[in-house]
C-alpha cells in the first residue's frame, strides 16, 4: 500500500514539478522584465500590444477600444485642418484683394499728384503771364501818364477793348487818372469809371 501511495505522489509530483519550477519561475522573471523596461521609458503594453495584433489567433483577443478613439480623434483632427485650410485660403484671397486695392488706390495717387503737378505748372504759367501782363500794362500806363492829358484821353476813347483801358487807367497815379478821366467824354469817361470800381 505504500509503494501506491508512493506511485500515486510520483504521478502528481511532475505536474507540480513543472509549475514551481518552470511556469511560476518563467512569469516572475518576464513581471521583472515588464517592470524593469517600464521604468527605463519602453512601452512594453502598447510593444505587446502591437506584436500580438499580428499573431491571427491572438489579435481577436486583444481590445481594440483605442482604435476608435483614435480613428476618431485622427477624423476631428482632419476636420480641423481642413477648415484651417479654408480659412487660410479665404484670408490669402482677402489679401490678394487688398493688395489690388492698394495698387489701384497708388494709380489714383499718382494720377493725382501728376493732375496736382499739372496745376502748379498751369497755375505758375498764369501768374508768369500775369506777371508779364502787368508790367507791359504799367509800361504803357508810365507811357500814358508822360503824354498829355487830352492827348491821353482821346488815344484811350478810340480804344475799342474797354478792358484794356480799365487796366491802363488801373496802372496810374490817381492825379493822372483823374486828369485824363477830366479830358475824356463825359459818358465814355463814366462808363470806364464804373468799370474801374468794378475791377
Amino acid at each position: 500500500m505504500a509503494k501506491k501511495e508512493k506511485d500515486k505522489n510520483r504521478k502528481i509530483n511532475p505536474f507540480l514539478w513543472f509549475l514551481f519550477a518552470v511556469v511560476i519561475p518563467v512569469a516572475v522573471v518576464i513581471s521583472i522584465v515588464l517592470v524593469i523596461l517600464n521604468i527605463a521609458g519602453f512601452n512594453t503594453f502598447d510593444w505587446l500590444k502591437e506584436k500580438g495584433n499580428n499573431v491571427p489567433i491572438v489579435s481577436n483577443m486583444i481590445s481594440k477600444d483605442d482604435e476608435e478613439p483614435q480613428q476618431s480623434t485622427e477624423m476631428h483632427l482632419q476636420k480641423v485642418i481642413e477648415e484651417k485650410d479654408k480659412k487660410i485660403e479665404d484670408l490669402n484671397q482677402s489679401m490678394d484683394d487688398q493688395e489690388a486695392q492698394i495698387q489701384e488706390l497708388e494709380r489714383e495717387i499718382t494720377r493725382l499728384e501728376k493732375n496736382d503737378s499739372d496745376t502748379k505748372n498751369l497755375q505758375e504759367t498764369k501768374e508768369l503771364e500775369e506777371e508779364d501782363s502787368n508790367k507791359k500794362v504799367k509800361t504803357v500806363a508810365k507811357s500814358y501818364e508822360k503824354m498829355a492829358p487830352e492827348k491821353a484821353a482821346q488815344i484811350l476813347e478810340n480804344m475799342s477793348d474797354r478792358s484794356s483801358v480799365v487796366l491802363i487807367l488801373n496802372a496810374m497815379s490817381n492825379d493822372s487818372r483823374g486828369e485824363i478821366l477830366q479830358e475824356m467824354d463825359p459818358k465814355k469817361a463814366a462808363e470806364v469809371t464804373k468799370n474801374l470800381m468794378e475791377n
